[in-house]
């Protein structure tokens, strides 16, 4: 017998690329991820997740379930927003997808009070430093940040954010500032590992001229944006990061902006969802509490002051 509540269970883990970072979005112990998969598992009589020392991969399998877990969860949460829409209730599942730092610090708070004012909805929240897995069947928003790669989603714009190359004041005192991009390539450098960017080529722009391009060599590189942004305050080296993640330390000094002139490629916040048309009630009022939630860009009161 399996539930509603293993197949959101299993969608949380499928979209995540590892046991522990699944269990950082449900906010359990990885053991318990472990084991309640096992028992999932053992359940349906196959396997359902490939592990290894980078992480999981779903099986065949477990693919088949992601996809018809996607679509029943879909239809279920369909199906009870449709029945309350008849009664002018907005009810139903909320599924959003988030970047694990920005999801936990900023998107986590909104899906909380968002209910608040929708008591018929409950909402899962999955957020992950990778991509989700499952882009196609198991979300109804998700809050991307940068780059739009899948030109058949929506956008809806929630806020601006600029990447800004920073390094720490004791890392200048041993190493000095770089006058220009190219200098870049002297610099103990940290890469920060996402998606399938080009990660140690560095773009920059001045005004009107030419994009140019530096390759760097990164001492070190995660794919997390805390351990890049951990590494620079400890003085490691210089990183690009998002204004959301540094505003506060720039405010503070504990990191100094770099090359002043030079523009690294803008990282916006958007919501995004499948379609325009026959949005779900709680899906067109959770983006409507996102853009009033972001319309005053909330790291902008924390940034250095010009």
């Amino acid at each position: 017998m399996i539930t509603t509540d293993d197949l959101r269970f299993f969608l949380s883990l499928a979209a995540t690329p590892s046991l522990a970072q699944a269990a950082r979005a449900l906010d359990v112990t990885p053991p318990a991820v472990t084991q309640r998969l096992h028992a999932l598992e053992k359940r349906l009589g196959v396997r359902l997740v490939n592990r290894s020392g980078r992480g999981t991969a779903l099986t065949d399998e477990g693919r088949l379930l992601a996809l018809r877990a996607g679509q029943i969860c879909g239809e279920l949460g369909d199906l009870a927003d449709e029945l309350a829409g008849r009664r002018g209730v907005v009810a139903g599942h909320l599924r959003v997808i988030a970047p694990l730092g920005f999801g936990q610090r900023y998107v986590a708070g909104l899906v909380a009070s968002f209910r608040k004012t929708a008591e018929n909805v409950t909402a899962s929240l999955t957020l992950s430093d990778g991509p989700p897995r499952l882009a196609t069947d198991n979300w109804d928003v998700m809050v991307h940040i940068g780059e739009l790669r899948d030109s058949t989603l929506v956008a809806y714009p929630l806020a601006p954010n600029r990447r800004i190359l920073c390094a720490s004041p004791a890392y200048l005192a041993r190493h000095g500032a770089p006058a220009k991009p190219e200098d870049l390539r002297d610099h103990d450098c940290i890469a920060l590992r996402e998606n399938d960017e080009d990660v140690t080529l560095w773009r920059f722009k001045r005004g009107r001229g030419p994009a140019v391009g530096v390759r760097i060599a990164p001492v070190l590189s995660s794919n997390t944006g805390a351990a890049a942004l951990e590494w620079a305050l400890a003085g490691h080296g210089i990183v690009a990061r998002s204004e959301w993640d540094v505003a506060e330390h720039l405010k503070a000094r504990s990191l100094v902006p770099l090359l002043a002139g030079w523009n690294l490629p803008d990282a916006n916040v958007v919501a995004l969802v499948k379609s325009r048309q026959d949005l779900s009630a709680r899906t067109a009022g959770f983006l409507a509490h996102l853009r009033e939630a972001f319309a005053a860009t909330p790291w902008r009161d924390k940034a250095q002051p010009a």
